[in-house]
């Protein structure tokens, strides 16, 4: 009797569809994988809130979550409502400490309600606050990635990350994280597996060493 394939869901970060996952290939035999995508939220909606629904989109038990950024803040607020195998970060925070010094000084000046989020059309900004990048070279690369730019959700995420608070991160996480992240420097980052010249959009262009890497990661 065949084993039962490990059940992986993948959630992309902030402002991305699911396709920056597109390179990202596990072997058949062993995973199934499921994306996910973010949907809008309503007025005054709560990450709990949201975590909850989006958790209605989980159709097997005992799944793994991947999440990339905000998306690996998500899915640990999301394994409140499930039982999880395994929780991987990819480029992201599991505890409000290792938010970078900026978003925690944001968190007290609201400096972040002043960011000019209504210019979401502008992928070379949006990159700028989903990746933490410039984009020229890769203009229509992220134009193709980066599609969700409504600017409530934008406010939204950019409110949630900022508030987001967490003293204790679950047992059965792993955190892979890029030694070159603009947006959450590693400096900040505690007890992580750490991806040499890895950066904020290392899910997209360093997808072989998570190919290489990643089977093992799920299944420790």
């Amino acid at each position: 009797m065949s084993q039962e394939k490990t059940q992986v869901y993948l959630m992309p970060g902030m402002a991305a569809n699911s396709s920056i996952f597109e390179n990202i290939h596990l072997p058949r035999q062993d995973f199934e994988t499921h994306r996910l995508e973010w949907f809008v939220p309503d007025d005054r909606m709560s990450l709990n809130a949201y975590a909850e629904k989006m958790a209605r989109n989980i159709k097997h038990e005992n799944p793994v979550l991947i999440g990339v950024s905000f998306g690996g803040i998500l899915i640990q607020e999301m394994a409140k409502f499930l039982d999880t195998k395994k929780l991987v970060l990819v480029s992201s925070v599991k505890k409000t400490e290792e938010l970078p010094r900026k978003m925690l000084f944001a968190k007290y000046t609201k400096a972040h309600k002043l960011l000019p989020t209504g210019l979401v059309n502008n992928v070379e900004l949006l990159a700028k606050y989903a990746f933490g990048e410039s984009v020229h070279k890769r203009l229509e690369l992220y134009e193709r990635y980066l599609s969700i730019r409504d600017k409530h959700y934008i406010d939204w995420s950019i409110d949630q990350i900022v508030n987001w608070n967490q003293v204790e991160c679950p047992g059965n996480l792993v955190h892979i994280h890029g030694d070159k992240d603009a947006v959450f420097p590693i400096s900040h980052i505690k007890d992580c597996i750490s991806v040499k010249n890895g950066t904020h959009t290392m899910i997209i262009h360093r997808a072989k060493w998570f190919n290489e890497h990643l089977p093992t990661i799920i299944m420790q």
